[in-house]
């Protein structure tokens, strides 16, 4: 077997920094050096990852973010989800002779989310003022930061499609026609412009918390609403589906949302509690899958080993089946969680994974709610053609397609013990045409929508996209992590083998990141397409020969991914003691944990 190596973590207590990009994580580190805390060093490399990694997120995006606060003792979860338009509904979308929501383009637009959800939790829990937070994002896009060389296969891989048919974005993201070379300084000045004038304006009003609720009244009602409006009018662009759409979102959609807080769903493992989003998210697919596994021996397999794989995958497989059927925003859908996450449902559930591999998708069958268990089989069965445009689906790690957007993860704790584990995405500089006068796209979420009546999924105004971000926040004996993970559909499968190597096998945090991953695609995707892959495993060669040969054995379809390009976990740990360690991921040599 090929060997892995494992890097220290990174160690602190005066607070503790980890995200998918250096640079994000040192503004971040910033923050508390200059006396803030855990929300305005999360705030603060969140608008800085929009910056450097604008092919995995921006700021009108999407944002779930679980946050513990040490001075109560409570654990919530901030949803900067935005909806889906007044107008988008079923029939629109079907009058156009679509059958699913494009993955690009005016059509596959919600409420844009992330940056009332970053002001949301600045204004309730941080300490620091507005300027403080959002300048080392306007600075980066002011002076410039190295460009990545993946942004730059990115835009590169794209330009023709932007000088084509997004003629705004071939002019932001590869000015005069020459995309960005490698490690050379990039700029985005039209985003530092905005990002400028709502700290200038909000300066007047008041004081810290003033300013705050102006900026996120000039996004909402503002300048920033002018300029998306104005854009959007009377406008079509081409998108995946191989034509031109006008937009469904109106000033109102804008005007009336807000980011809110919420309780977390919760359940137990071996002695831990799982934090995790409600059903707007596929978060509780990690709790459902921790429940099957609870009745396994997990602690006598080798955790690089076939059978650990084998129980893993099959798991994963009956909760994402669950997942498919039943999972959708709980304020329009009737969710039945407290069955899916029972200890009955699992025990019986857990009697279907066999020494072989499942072919077949299986959600559980629930009194009530068998026809959607009957229709998410259906639907993975439906054979989907990929068209040839700009796909926003999320996942992008080496082994796929440059041209699909992803998403980016943040761990931050401070010295008191406030911890935020937030996973931003959306509005990626694959999704949609920049705005001109702004700097930055609108997102793509809605493609998670189906365009059929009755499911917990269906496009309904109002609604949030089921959404595959998933951020965890875990506690047993006064031991707190924080942690999660770019990479769509795979989020909480990566999260769910490093957190079984922690509890059964005595990993360090930083040996868990480092050590070999694997993820099943035998479930239905939540991207456009929306393809299922039957039995399909990607598994990273190091597991060894024999190892992947032993699952062939068991009936997986086996894809070896290149060497140390699964998954981009990063998470962060405060010991029952208040001593701090963090670590990330060395997959795409990007990632940093910072700590002091």
């Amino acid at each position: 077997m090929d060997m892995f190596t494992t890097r220290p973590d990174i160690r602190g207590n005066f607070g503790v920094v980890t995200s998918t990009h250096w640079i994000a994580s040192a503004a971040g580190m910033r923050m508390l050096e200059l006396g803030g805390n855990a929300f305005d060093a999360a705030v603060a490399c969140g608008l800085t990852l929009q910056v450097v990694e604008p092919h995995l997120n921006g700021p009108a995006g999407d944002l779930p973010a679980i946050v513990h606060l040490a001075k109560t003792g409570e654990t919530r979860v901030l949803c900067a989800q935005g909806i889906a338009p007044a107008r988008a509904t079923i029939d629109h979308y079907r009058a156009q002779g679509l059958e699913l929501v494009p993955g690009s383009g005016f059509l596959s637009v919600v409420v844009p989310g992330a940056f009332d959800g970053w002001m949301l939790m600045l204004r309730d829990h941080g300490l620091l003022d507005l300027q403080t937070v959002m300048e080392p994002a306007i600075s980066y896009a002011r002076d410039g930061h190295p460009v990545l060389p993946r942004v730059a296969a990115t835009i590169e891989s794209l330009k023709e499609y932007f000088k084509e048919h997004w003629p705004t974005s071939a002019e932001t993201w590869a000015p005069d026609d020459k995309s960005p070379e490698p490690w050379a300084l990039f700029r985005n000045p039209v985003l530092a412009k905005t990002y400028q004038r709502l700290v200038d304006d909000g300066a007047a009003a008041g004081d810290r918390i003033a300013q705050i609720e102006a900026a996120r009244t000039m996004w909402r009602e503002g300048f920033v609403a002018d300029g998306i409006f104005d854009y959007l009018k009377d406008r079509e662009v081409m998108d995946v589906s191989e034509s031109a759409h006008g937009a469904v979102l109106e000033r109102a959609d804008m005007a009336n949302w807000r980011a809110t807080w919420e309780v977390p769903l919760t359940a137990t493992y071996h002695g831990w509690t799982i934090s995790k989003t409600q059903s707007w998210s596929q978060g509780p697919v990690l709790l459902q899958a921790l429940k099957l596994l609870e009745g396994f021996d997990l602690a006598s397999m080798d955790p690089l080993g076939s059978e650990f794989v084998h129980t893993v995958v099959e798991a994963m497989k009956l909760a994402y089946a669950d997942r498919e059927a039943y999972y959708g925003d709980p304020d329009f859908f009737e969710v039945p969680m407290a069955q899916l996450l029972s200890e009955d449902y699992a025990a019986e559930r857990r009697k279907l994974i066999s020494d072989t591999a499942s072919q077949e998708q299986r959600p559980g069958r629930i009194a009530g709610f068998e026809h959607l268990a009957d229709g998410a089989i259906s639907r993975a069965a439906r054979n989907f053609s990929v068209a040839s445009g700009v796909s926003a689906g999320e996942p992008t790690m080496s082994h796929l397609s440059e041209k699909r957007g992803d998403t980016v993860h943040i761990d931050v704790i401070d010295r008191w013990g406030n911890m935020v584990a937030a996973t931003p995405s959306g509005g990626w500089l694959q999704s949609n045409p920049v705005i001109p006068s702004l700097g930055f796209a609108l997102g793509s979420r809605a493609q998670m929508f189906w365009l059929e009546d009755g499911l917990p999924t269906s496009l309904k105004p109002g609604a949030r996209p089921r959404t595959t971000l998933t951020p965890t926040i875990a506690e047993k004996d006064g031991q707190r992590i924080a942690f999660g993970t770019p990479g769509g559909d795979q989020q909480d499968q990566w999260q769910l083998i490093w957190f079984l190597r922690f509890v059964h096998h005595g990993y360090g945090l930083q040996q868990g990141l480092d050590a070999p991953l694997f993820h099943s695609e035998h479930f239905q995707s939540s991207f456009y397409p929306r393809a299922a892959r039957p039995g399909e495993v990607t598994i990273e060669p190091s597991f060894g020969a024999d190892e992947i040969e032993a699952l062939r054995q068991r009936g997986h379809k086996l894809v070896i991914a290149e060497p140390m390009t699964v998954g981009r976990l990063t998470a962060a740990i405060r010991d029952a003691d208040g001593s701090l360690r963090a670590g990330a991921t060395p997959r795409l040599m990007q990632a940093y944990a910072m700590g002091r």
